[in-house]
C-alpha cells in the first residue's frame, strides 16, 4: 500500500500516525449528532447502498439517537474531555518519548482529523509514513475504514508519502503478553468465569471477507480450521486472541467464554450477545465475573458505560455478586512497548503489508 515517489534515491524521512476511532467534540446533542452522522454514513459501518444508508441514518437514527448517546457520553466524560481522546493523546506522547521519528494522532471520525495529522507530518518533512490503526483485529468497520480513510485523504492532498500499515496484531505474542499483564491483578482474585466481550459486527460483514462463500460461517468450527480468509476474518481473529490469552494466563476452557456487544438494527449479528449472556450467567452458577474487552485498546463509551455500567447492572440484577471490569490497555507500559516494537519493525523493514480493502458501494 504505497505511493510511488519521483526520486527513489532521495533521503527518506519517516513518521508514525496512530489512528483511533474518535469521539464527539462534547456531550452537546448537536456535537453528538455530527459525530454519529459521520460515523454511520461510512459505507464500511452501514454497508447498504448509499440511498438506503442515508435514509436510515437521517430518518430513523439521527432524530432520536443523539440525545440518548449524549446522555451516555455525559456519564463517562471527564474534566479533560472524552476518555478515548485523552487516553489516545497520552499514548501518543509516551510513544514519542520512545522513538526518534515524528508521531501524530488522528481519529477516523471527528478530531484530530486524518487530514490535519497528515499535514502536520508533511510539514516535518515526512514522506515515509507508518500508519498504526489502533485495532488489533481486522473488521470493515474499524481497521479497514481507518486504512481507507488515510489513503483517501492523502490522495486529496498536494504531497505524497509512501504508506505502510501495521497489520492486525490480534495474535502478536507481545500484544497478548500486554493483555495478560494488564489483567493480572484481576485473575489473581477468586473468580468463577472470565468473559471476553468484543465489539459486534453484522454477519454479512464477515461473509464479505470471504468472496468464495466456502469458509466463513459455513461450519461451526470455521474459525478453528485454517483457511485462506482468516487474515480478514474478524470472528476468527477475536477467537484467536481469546485462545492465546487463555493459554498464556492458564485459564481452563470451562472458565472463559466469548461474546459480542453493541449491535445495531435487526440484521443478524455475531453471537452470542454480551447483554443476554450477562443476564443468564448467575442462573448457571457464575456469581463472580471478570470481564475484558480486548478489541478496544483505549477505554471508551463501549467499555466504560456499556460494559462497566449497563453490563454490571444487568449481571448484578440477575443475581451476580461480583463484577470486575478489566480496563483496556490504555497507557499500560507493556502496550507502549508493543507500539514501540511495531515502529522498530517498520524501521528495520520487517513488515509485509498485504491486507486488501473490500470495495464498498
Amino acid at each position: 500500500m504505497t505511493n510511488d515517489m519521483s526520486n527513489p534515491n532521495k533521503q527518506r524521512t519517516r513518521g508514525v500516525l496512530l489512528v483511533n476511532l474518535g469521539s464527539p467534540e462534547s456531550t452537546d446533542v448537536g456535537d453528538v449528532r455530527t459525530y454519529l452522522r459521520e460515523f454511520l454514513t461510512d459505507p464500511r459501518v452501514l454497508d447498504n447502498p448509499a440511498p438506503i444508508r442515508h435514509a436510515v441514518v437521517n430518518l430513523f437514527i439521527l432524530p432520536s439517537r443523539p440525545k440518548d448517546s449524549a446522555e451516555a457520553y455525559e456519564k463517562i466524560w471527564t474534566e479533560e474531555g472524552s476518555p478515548l481522546i485523552v487516553i489516545s493523546e497520552r499514548v501518543t506522547e509516551l510513544l514519542r518519548e520512545r522513538v526518534d521519528v515524528p508521531v501524530e494522532l488522528a481519529m477516523r471520525y471527528g478530531n484530530p482529523s486524518v487530514k490535519s495529522a497528515l499535514r502536520k507530518l508533511a510539514s516535518m518533512g515526512v514522506d515515509d509514513l507508518f500508519v498504526i490503526p489502533l485495532y488489533p483485529h481486522y473488521a470493515m468497520s474499524s481497521y479497514e475504514t481507518a486504512v481507507a480513510k488515510v489513503k483517501d485523504e492523502l490522495a486529496k492532498l498536494p504531497f505524497r508519502m509512501d504508506l505502510t500499515f501495521q497489520p492486525p496484531f490480534y495474535d502478536d505474542p507481545a500484544y497478548i503478553d500486554a493483555l495478560v499483564d494488564s489483567a493480572k491483578e484481576y485473575l489473581e482474585q477468586d473468580y468463577d468465569h472470565v468473559l471476553f466481550s468484543y465489539h459486534g459486527v453484522p454477519e454479512r460483514h464477515i461473509k464479505k471477507g470471504d468472496p468464495s462463500g466456502c469458509y466463513c460461517l459455513q461450519t461451526a468450527d470455521c474459525c478453528r480450521k485454517k483457511n485462506p480468509v482468516h487474515g480478514m476474518c474478524y470472528r476468527h481473529q477475536v477467537h484467536a486472541t481469546t485462545w492465546a490469552f487463555a493459554d498464556k494466563a492458564g485459564i481452563p476452557p470451562e472458565k472463559y467464554s466469548l461474546t459480542f456487544q453493541s449491535r445495531l438494527g435487526r440484521d443478524p449479528w455475531l453471537t452470542p450477545y454480551t447483554d443476554k449472556t450477562l443476564e443468564r450467567m448467575p442462573s448457571k452458577g457464575i456469581k463472580k465475573l471478570v470481564v475484558m474487552s480486548p478489541a478496544f485498546v483505549s477505554d471508551c463509551l463501549e467499555t466504560i458505560e456499556e460494559l462497566g455500567m449497563e453490563g454490571r447492572e444487568d449481571f448484578l440484577e440477575a443475581g451476580g455478586e461480583e463484577f470486575h471490569l478489566v480496563p483496556c490497555l490504555n497507557d499500560h507500559p507493556k502496550w507502549i512497548d508493543v507500539l514501540e516494537k511495531f515502529v522498530r519493525e517498520f524501521e528495520e523493514g520487517a513488515l509485509v503489508d498485504e491486507h486488501p480493502v473490500i470495495p464498498q458501494p
